[in-house]
Order: structure tokens, then C-alpha cells, then sequence
């Protein structure tokens, strides 16, 4: 059986078309001392991915061209000459798109699927999870009673976002792209209100929905949505800058905020987060949320595709907004 492989072939300009990648077939590789190989089941689709697409200086280096698509991943080891990496041990890792991943284990550690499904290793108690625990809790410093704001709400990060905001006691307002995702966020995440910004304006959603202004506004989506919420930053606020999704694929130049000086005013803070910055501390990150998680205060929803060949119809998902919760790829072959 051969290891079929996603190859990123050129650098694109705008939305990535499906020749961005082409799909092959390679050998399953076997492990020389202290690898292992990694028999693929899910695969973690992000937004991030755009940006790694791209020729430039940022948290981490491009994807370069020729290489497997850089992706996460959850899987089973089947072949080791790794002492600390045993066959039959579960591991997630970067093992990118491809059904099987050979590593010498720098960046994989092991996960346990009697605690909890594998998929979800690359979800809430993956990067997604660790984005929303440190940004929310160690940039966002919520403090009870707090007005939260999320964007991209219904999503991988910002569903975790929300429902941390809920266990601290927070007020907490959605902003999402369908009228189901909003009916989701409230009836079954625990949401105050959430709005549709396809149906109303956002500045008209975000003056409706915090009326008193935010104290907190954790951003996955940037541009306009970014502006509208700066022009109601209550004294004290914190913005935490996670994502930009409405701005990954332009043509032309980011969008900056025409509001910024709010942040002036009203001595206001907004700074990014890179969840790698917080690695030494994701097994504090995962115990927490895994605790909340048994106790029914968090829950964890993931959006699986099956088929590797699938990948670019499900990586569009990403930007149409056709999913809900943590978009997920199973690349085995049952």
C-alpha cells in the first residue's frame, strides 16, 4: 500500500486554487534509529494554513515548495527503533497531509484515545484548544462579569473561547455566519447572544449585543469586524489578536483599523497570540480543559471529512464558512 502524500507545489496569490497541491504516492517510509513511522488517521485543517503558504518572515517558516503540506495530526505508531515512541502508541505531532509520517518525535507527544476520541486531540485538546486556553486566559485576563466579544465564534478556537468565557463568569456574545451557528452558540455552548453578521451589519450587531461596550475581544476574523469592535472598547479592555481569516486571501493590502486610537482612549490593549509560545505549558492547558470537559462544562465538536483526495474541497470549508467547530480530515484507509 503506498503512502499517499499532499505536495505543495506554488506559492498562491489570493483563495488557493487546486493546483497549489498535487496529490502523490511515495513508498511508507521505514524508521532508522530513534524514528518512528506514524500510520495517519486525522488530519487538522486551519486557517493558519494560508499563511504558511506564504514567501515571508512570520512566527514559523513557509512551507517550501516540494515539500508535504504542513499540517497536524493524530495517528498510531506502526513501525519504531525509537525507545520513548513504542508501536501501538498514539501520538499527535506535525505529521502534515499524508498518510503516513516518519519523525524522529521533535514536536509529537503521546495522546491517550481511552480518555477521549482521537480526533480531538487536534481539537480542543490540541492547538485549537491550547489557542483558546492561553490567549483567553493569559492575554485576555478575564476577570468575572466581563463583556466578551468572539469572532468566528462557531469555530475551532473561538467555540472553546467562548465556553472558557462562560466557567469565569464572563457575559459572552458570538458573532458567527449563519443563523444555525448562532442558534448553536446560545442553545447549546452557553452564549449570552450571538449575531449573524451576514444578516446585519456588524457595527449594528455589536451595538446591539453590548450595548454597555466589551471588556474582552478575542479576534479570529480581523478587518471590519476588528473595527466595529474597537469603536466600543469599554475602559481597561483587552484585545486578544488571534486570527484574521477575512484577510488571509486578499489580492490587495491588510486592512488595518481605522479605530485604533480607541485603544488610547480607553487605555486599551491588543496583542497577539502564537499558541507556540505557550508549549511548555499545554499539559497544564489539556489537563484543564480535560477536566472541564468530564465535569459537562466544555464541549467539544469536530467537522470530519474523509478522503485525502478530498483535501482542497474540505480546506475551502475554511473560508466559506460550511462547517462547524474543528474542521477535521481522516486521511485512513478503512
Amino acid at each position: 500500500m503506498p503512502n499517499k502524500q499532499l505536495i505543495f507545489e506554488k506559492r498562491p496569490i489570493g483563495l488557493p486554487e487546486k493546483d497549489t497541491w498535487s496529490l502523490k504516492e511515495s513508498p511508507i517510509p521505514e524508521p532508522g534509529d530513534g524514528q518512528f513511522v506514524v500510520k495517519q488517521k486525522y488530519i487538522s485543517l486551519d486557517p493558519a494554513m494560508r499563511g504558511w503558504m506564504n514567501d515571508m518572515k512570520s512566527y514559523i517558516p513557509p512551507v517550501q515548495i516540494g515539500e508535504v503540506m504542513r499540517a497536524g495530526s493524530v495517528g498510531e505508531i506502526i513501525a519504531s527503533k525509537h525507545a520513548q515512541y513504542p508501536v501501538g502508541m498514539h501520538v499527535s505531532g506535525w505529521g502534515g497531509v499524508q498518510q503516513y509520517c516518519l519523525t524522529d518525535g521533535q514536536g509529537f507527544y503521546p495522546v491517550d484515545p481511552s480518555l477521549a476520541p482521537l480526533q480531538t486531540y487536534i481539537g480542543t485538546l490540541g492547538m485549537p484548544g491550547m489557542t483558546a486556553y492561553f490567549g483567553f486566559i493569559e492575554v485576555g485576563k478575564p476577570k468575572e462579569g466581563d463583556i466578551v466579544l468572539v469572532s468566528g465564534a462557531a469555530g475551532a478556537v473561538g467555540s472553546v473561547v467562548g465556553q472558557i468565557a462562560k466557567i469565569k463568569g464572563c457575559y459572552v456574545v458570538g458573532i458567527a455566519g449563519t443563523d444555525e451557528k448562532c442558534k448553536y452558540l446560545v442553545d447549546e455552548l452557553g452564549f449570552d447572544d450571538a449575531f449573524n453578521y451576514k444578516t446585519e451589519s456588524i457595527r449594528e450587531g455589536v451595538r446591539r449585543t453590548c450595548p454597555k461596550g466589551i471588556d474582552i475581544y478575542f479576534d479570529n476574523v480581523g478587518g471590519e469586524t476588528l473595527d466595529a469592535a474597537l469603536a466600543k472598547l469599554r475602559r481597561n479592555a483587552r484585545i486578544v489578536i488571534c486570527g484574521a481569516i477575512s484577510q488571509y486571501n486578499n489580492r490587495e493590502a491588510v486592512k488595518g483599523p481605522a479605530n485604533y486610537l480607541s485603544l488610547l482612549v480607553n487605555r486599551a490593549s491588543m496583542t497577539g497570540i502564537v499558541v507556540m509560545d505557550w508549549a511548555h505549558r499545554f499539559k497544564e492547558g489539556a489537563t484543564q480543559l480535560g477536566t472541564w470537559m468530564m465535569e459537562g462544562k466544555l464541549k467539544s465538536k469536530e467537522d470530519v471529512y474523509e478522503g485525502i483526495e478530498n483535501f482542497y474541497d474540505t480546506f475551502l470549508r475554511l473560508f466559506s464558512g460550511e462547517k462547524m467547530g474543528k474542521l477535521i480530515l481522516k486521511v485512513e484507509e478503512d
